[in-house]
């Protein structure tokens, strides 16, 4: 990837920037004047000394121009806001935390819709009721909801705050059969979510994985009909994996991982291990094995034979062919399960969406180790994330991403870290394969660093006519007292602004070109096989070195003061 793409210099030329800065004697500048809402055209001669007068114009043309640049902003609600016993609790207090993000213009919220609160009673036995009133409450204060199908444990993950178990009686099939789970090569189990290796065996008193999460898809949707045809929620993101994502649980902490380890490939359980043998002897290498000289959980990538950078196995036959099954498993399964979700929500006016990680470390290294156990196959002749945004353009589905909020320099250089380039890297696949791209911050942020990043990826081109490349929606992680504190929360509302283009909220999406339409069924026009080939690089969008709606320094504080003032004054 060409570092100079993050810098801005290989900025497109013709991009209609709406706010430019530079000065110029011989050209028109164009101004805008916020508070009095006017479009100021300097005279073109250098000896005017006239002075300008202010052009008035249309101003709600003017906001639809800007509109074109929203980006609208969620806020992920508590973990644990429906408990285990699948109550909500803390009713009062989340209302008065809804009202107060209300008031501040947020969009809306997300929330985790745990299948082992929902089910845990026995297979089919569903409750919904303390969802239904958690919705109802959100409804009632006029926010959107995104709604996330967590068919994993919540507990073991960074920011896991409570200890969600997925349903005993599904857990209890892995008492007998522990081989439902991901395995790593020294036979450790991991039962946070259950391996794509049993999506289509019938283990579980009747149902194959895959039917199980489609029954649970159904149900939802079935009971909370008037909430989608209402219009609330909007979004449903479906679990794919660990915390939700497309990917392996290759790093957990549960196992003893630690930051920036390599994490290790979780494909040893009976049934991979089998199909692993199956494809190798269909290729006429009965000899290949599984790896057993990837290291473990904290090793270096050069402490290991496989990911050895020069003469590494990922480089050699056996390890690409290894490498490519491990990667298509991981896209098949969630190929197969986003379309299921296709056909249940078929015709409802929503958005499907899809998680993938931003695994960060070890990118900028030859053999970007840490995506690799992952399961996503990227090195830097090789695109591991094209044919994920080609699969989720078949089924019409958001790729949402992580980590918009970190930057280089913030990593330790140990890590050999590249979110910018990562970021990069992935939002462009999804532009270029024609489907919405929205994000998440990985870890709780509250400065003005963090969040400048965020914009910036979020309109990488800045603030511009066209309002491309625009991300499609924002997802703050997460909703805490520390979040609505000050001068923390006056910081968010300025953040708000920004990503809404300096615009106030806008309630009618259509305006911004969110509009929903009923969900089309999936696409069957191209194979899969074929998405799978398609690895070649492509050159990424370009980047501005730094947004240009920056929060400056002290705004947020000013703003708070400047509100303090007129609110004692009135």
């Amino acid at each position: 990837m060409n570092p100079n793409l993050i810098n801005g210099t290989n900025l497109h030329k013709g991009s209609s920037v709406f706010v430019k800065s530079e000065e110029s004697n011989k050209r028109v500048q164009w101004r805008f004047s916020i508070q009095e809402r006017s479009l100021r055209t300097p005279q073109v001669t250098a000896s005017s000394t006239t002075e300008t007068k202010a052009t008035k114009f249309n101003t709600t043309a003017y906001e639809d121009k800007m509109l074109t640049n929203y980006v609208p902003v969620y806020v992920m609600l508590q973990l644990g806001v429906i408990t285990n016993d699948n109550v909500l609790e803390n009713e009062e207090k989340l209302k008065k935390q809804l009202k107060k993000l209300k008031q501040s213009q947020v969009d809306g919220v997300m929330v985790d819709v745990w299948w082992g609160i929902v089910e845990s009673k026995g297979p089919k036995q569903y409750q919904w009721s303390a969802y239904r009133s958690l919705f109802e409450i959100v409804q009632s204060f006029g926010l959107k909801l995104q709604a996330i199908m967590s068919f994993h444990r919540c507990g073991g993950n960074i920011g896991d705050d409570v200890n969600i178990p997925i349903p005993k009686w599904v857990l209890e099939v892995g008492d007998s059969n522990p081989d439902i789970f991901y395995t790593n090569k020294s036979g450790n189990r991991n039962k946070e979510c259950l391996s794509l290796s049993v999506d289509n065996l019938s283990l579980f008193q009747g149902r194959t994985a895959v039917e199980m999460y489609r029954d649970y898809m159904k149900s939802f949707r079935e009971n909370m009909e008037d909430l989608i045809s209402s219009g609330v929620i909007i979004d449903i993101e479906v679990g794919l994996g660990p915390a939700g994502e497309l990917r392996y649980p290759s790093y957990s902490e549960t196992q003893g991982w630690v930051f920036p380890g390599i994490g290790e490939f979780q494909c040893y359980d009976k049934y991979l291990r089998s199909d692993y043998e199956e494809e190798v002897r269909r290729i006429g290498h009965p000899e290949w094995k599984l790896p057993e000289n990837a290291g473990e959980y904290n090793n270096l990538p050069e402490e290991t034979e496989f990911f050895e950078y020069s003469n590494g196995t990922y480089l050699k036959e056996e390890g690409q062919f290894f490498l490519s099954w491990y990667s298509r498993k991981l896209l098949l399964h969630g190929d197969q399960i986003l379309d299921e979700a296709n056909k249940v929500f078929l015709g409802c006016k929503l958005k499907l969406a899809a998680k993938v990680s931003g695994i960060h470390w070890w990118y900028k290294t030859e053999s970007h180790a840490a995506e690799l156990t992952a399961g996503y196959y990227n090195l830097k002749n090789r695109d591991g994330y094209r044919a994920m945004a080609k699969m989720m353009r078949r089924h019409h589905a958001i790729l949402n991403f992580t980590c918009l909020e970190m930057r280089n320099t913030e990593q330790p250089a140990i890590a050999k870290s590249g979110p910018q380039e990562l970021v990069q890297q992935v939002l462009s696949c999804g532009w270029s394969e024609g489907i919405e791209v929205a994000g998440e911050n990985a870890l709780p942020r509250f400065d003005r660093d963090g969040y400048n990043q965020i914009i910036l990826n979020a309109r990488p081109n800045g603030i511009n006519q066209d309002g491309k490349p625009r991300m499609f929606g924002f997802t703050y992680l997460r909703l805490s007292d520390k979040l609505l504190s000050e001068p923390n929360f006056s910081t968010f509302k300025t953040f708000l602004k920004r990503m809404h283009a300096n615009q106030e909220y806008c309630s009618e999406p259509e305006r911004y070109n969110h509009k929903l339409f009923p969900l089309e069924r999936s696409r069957n026009d191209e194979s899969l096989e074929k998405f799978m080939e398609e690895t070649e690089p492509i050159d990424p969008f370009p980047w501005l070195a730094e947004t240009d709606t920056s929060i400056r320094p002290y705004e947020s504080v000013l703003s708070r003061l400047r509100s303090t003032f007129l609110r004692k004054k009135s």
